[in-house]
C-alpha cells in the first residue's frame, strides 16, 4: 500500500513538471546560492534583431583592473562562439581595436550591427595549486569574479540600440582551475538568444 501511495505521488509530481524543468530549477537555485557559476545580465533595452542580421563583433583594447590578465580578445572570441549558433552572418575582429576602427571594419564587411565589448573588471582568485604557489595569500582564496560590458550599435546610423552589463562569479563547486574569462560563455549565449526573443 505504501509503495502504491509513493508511486501515485511521484506520478502526480511528474505530471506537474518534467525532469528538464526540475533540473533547470535546481541549477538556478544552486547558482543563486553560490555553489555553481552565476551571472547577472542588465540591459538598457529589450530590443530584438532579425534572425538574418549580420553582426560584427569587436573588443576594445581596455585592460581590466583587478588581479587577472585575460586574453586580449577573449570577449570577442566567446561572443562569436555564442552568436554564430543563432545568427547565420557573424564576423569578428582579429584582435582588439578602438570603437571607430571597429565601426569602420563592420561597415566594410557590410554588417548591420556592431557588438562592441570590453572586459570591465576581472578578479582571478586562487583556485588551484599553481596559483597558490604563486601568491600564497589566504585572503586571495575564493571564487573568481568579472564584469563585461557590451554595446550594440547599428552601423549605418551609429545609433546605440542596446547596452549590456554582465556580472559573473564562480561557484564553490566549480572554482577549481577556473578564471574570470571561463565564466562569460553562458551569459553571452543567453544574450544572443534574448536578441532573437528566445528564452533559455
Amino acid at each position: 500500500m505504501r509503495s502504491l501511495v509513493l508511486l501515485l505521488a511521484l506520478m502526480a509530481l511528474g505530471g506537474c513538471m518534467n525532469v528538464s524543468d526540475m533540473g533547470e530549477g535546481v541549477r538556478y537555485h544552486m547558482s543563486d546560492a553560490g555553489l555553481l557559476d552565476h551571472s547577472e545580465t542588465r540591459r538598457s533595452l529589450s530590443v530584438r534583431l532579425q534572425p538574418d542580421s549580420f553582426v560584427f563583433i569587436g573588443q576594445g583594447v581596455f585592460v581590466p583592473p583587478g588581479n587577472a590578465y585575460p586574453r586580449p580578445n577573449v570577449v570577442a572570441e566567446e561572443a562569436f562562439k555564442a552568436f554564430v549558433e543563432y545568427f547565420p552572418l557573424v564576423r569578428r575582429a582579429e584582435g582588439p581595436l578602438g570603437l571607430e576602427d571597429a565601426l569602420s571594419q563592420a561597415r566594410d564587411v557590410g554588417a548591420h550591427y556592431l557588438l562592441y565589448a570590453r572586459f570591465a573588471k576581472a578578479d582571478n582568485r586562487i583556485g588551484n595549486g599553481d596559483e597558490w604557489y604563486d601568491e600564497q595569500a589566504v585572503d586571495r582564496l575564493g571564487v573568481d569574479t568579472g564584469r563585461i560590458q557590451l554595446m550594440l550599435i547599428e552601423t549605418s546610423t551609429r545609433y546605440l540600440i542596446d547596452t549590456v552589463s554582465i556580472r559573473s562569479r564562480g561557484g564553490l563547486l566549480t572554482f577549481h582551475d577556473n578564471q574570470p574569462q571561463d565564466l562569460i560563455a553562458a551569459p553571452l549565449e543567453d544574450y544572443a538568444r534574448s536578441l532573437l526573443g528566445m528564452s533559455r
